[in-house]
């Protein structure tokens, strides 16, 4: 039997899921959340094989979350399924440890496979993300998205700004010093070579990462 947890901000989603995953006989619903901080908590109060999670969330957004749950459970599989086309969050959140990404638009039947391959430790790359994986192998770094270069944390901290979050909010949700966050935002702006947040905000917007 395959535990899994549930996270999403719409309660129709958790719902439609919940119902689907019930048809089969190897999945169980342990627990759902509604945002980064239920998400932790449930990892954290539940025996789970496989997360099912969103990235668009109130407060910490599934990308942060991602960084946490890797932290405290290294061991659990993280299926991402999102409302994002693959090409603007996948890569490098498989980079940063997502076990697969689909997108909410994929056939129900594909997230129950998915699941199946991610709860044996495997990822699970839909032919689209296998795809944008082997370009980014094939090219070089100067033909490739400025997004793409940044690490994990500068990933989190470029999105907050792009966002219009402050240093010290971005500071509180991710426990860092203010300090750290401008060294942050100084290594993002030389490495996408812009000069602004809105620069940020437009690259964002432009692209497609943020709504």
């Amino acid at each position: 039997m395959i535990k899994v947890g549930i996270v999403d901000d719409h309660a129709i989603v958790r719902s439609g899921l919940r119902q689907f995953f019930s048809e089969q006989v190897d999945l169980r619903v342990m627990g759902e959340a509604a945002s980064g901080s239920e998400a932790i908590d449930l990892v954290r109060n539940t025996e789970l094989d496989v997360l099912v999670m969103d990235l668009s969330m109130p407060g910490q957004s599934g990308i942060d979350v991602l960084a946490m749950l890797r932290a405290k459970a290294p061991d659990l599989a993280i299926l991402i399924l999102s409302g994002y086309p693959e090409e603007h969050y996948a890569v490098n959140l498989i980079r940063q440890g997502a076990s697969g990404y689909l997108n909410k638009e994929c056939d129900p039947m594909e997230i129950v496979n998915a699941i199946r391959t991610v709860s044996l430790g495997r990822r699970h790359l839909t032919p689209a993300v296998a795809e944008l994986l082997a370009q980014q192998l094939n090219r070089k770094d100067d033909t490739s998205h400025p997004h793409e270069q940044l690490s994990e944390r500068e990933f989190q901290v470029f999105l907050k700004l792009a966002k219009g979050e402050t240093a010290g909010d971005i500071a509180k949700t991710l426990s860092l010093s203010v300090k750290t966050v401008s060294t942050y935002r100084t290594r993002v702006m030389e490495k996408m070579n812009l000069a602004s947040n809105s620069d940020l905000t437009y690259y964002a917007l432009k692209n497609k990462l943020i709504d």
